[in-house]
């Protein structure tokens, strides 16, 4: 079981992760959406498509722009389709 955690909170948990890239995406279903708002914030991955960001809380500290995930990703990456993934802190045990 992989879990994301910022701040000794459990943020994502799941045994149905997709690691691409040496990165863990968990799956929509699996995020704690109370800790999560979108951003702004987007780039662009030359295979996977553009990146939407969000923003993590946690006891009113935030983390900006800690985790991303494909709205619309291309075709190859079509399996992570809204899988979250972390870094800036957030750390994957498991």
């Amino acid at each position: 079981m992989k879990k994301a955690i910022w701040n000794d909170v459990v943020l994502a948990e799941s045994d149905e992760t997709i690691v691409i890239e040496g990165n863990q995406y968990f799956p929509p279903s699996s995020i704690k959406k109370e800790f999560f708002s979108e951003t702004s914030t987007h780039s662009t991955c030359p295979w996977k498509g553009e990146a939407s960001y969000y923003t993590i809380e946690v006891d009113g500290q935030k983390n900006v722009d800690a985790a991303w995930f494909y709205k619309q990703p291309k075709e190859k990456a079509s399996e992570i389709k809204d899988y979250v993934a972390f870094w800036k802190g957030v750390k994957v045990e498991g």
